[in-house]
């Protein structure tokens, strides 16, 4: 079973030593890794003469189509949210029909970090705003309901942990498991 690695691991100071490690952990337990950082199979021509960021973007959605599940990293990323690109994958990967699933190395909820970043305040019964006025979303989910929604609905589950967020890959590991569990 081949398993796309979204999230932005892509982002450390050293990622093809992370994108190896997560590999690892796939292989232990029978599934193949695949990196957004890998070259997929078939690259064409005419991709190597678009701007990067275009280039970079086919690639991975090259990636995910020929995956069969996605694990997401749902670890909070520049706020209180997973990173928009994997947000992105994770959407992509839902609307090909195919299992997602998730894991973050932050424990605490969608709205205890949006509080903490935001401020939260009641705002009638069960609802709470930010300092801008913003609803804040209160349903104990890891992230954004689409998110989690999304990941339950394609066959998948989320795994969290308060960890070490971008060393510890012991969550990871559980996700793997489970997903090699499931095959």
């Amino acid at each position: 079973m081949r398993v796309y690695l979204a999230g932005p691991d892509v982002f450390l100071p050293d990622p093809l030593a992370r994108a190896a490690a997560l590999k690892s952990v796939c292989s232990r337990h029978g599934l193949v890794g695949v990196s957004p950082l890998d070259t997929p199979d078939a690259v064409p021509d005419a991709w190597r003469a678009l701007p990067l960021p275009r280039f970079i973007a086919l690639c991975n959605e090259a990636h995910i189509r020929a995956c069969d599940v996605l694990i997401a990293n749902l670890t909070p990323f520049r706020g209180p949210s997973a990173d928009a690109g994997t947000i992105f994958e994770i959407g992509y990967m839902r609307a090909l029909g195919r299992p997602v699933w998730g894991w973050s190395n932050v424990a605490a909820d969608f709205f205890t970090r949006s509080g903490a970043a935001f401020g939260a305040e009641p705002s009638g019964v069960d609802q709470w705003r930010d300092r801008d006025g913003m609803l804040l979303e209160h349903f104990g989910l890891t992230d954004n309901l689409m998110i989690d929604g999304a990941m339950l609905a394609a066959g998948g589950a989320i795994f969290t942990g308060e960890v070490d967020r971008w060393r510890d890959l012991s969550v990871f590991e559980r996700c793997v498991a489970a997903v090699a569990r499931s095959k």
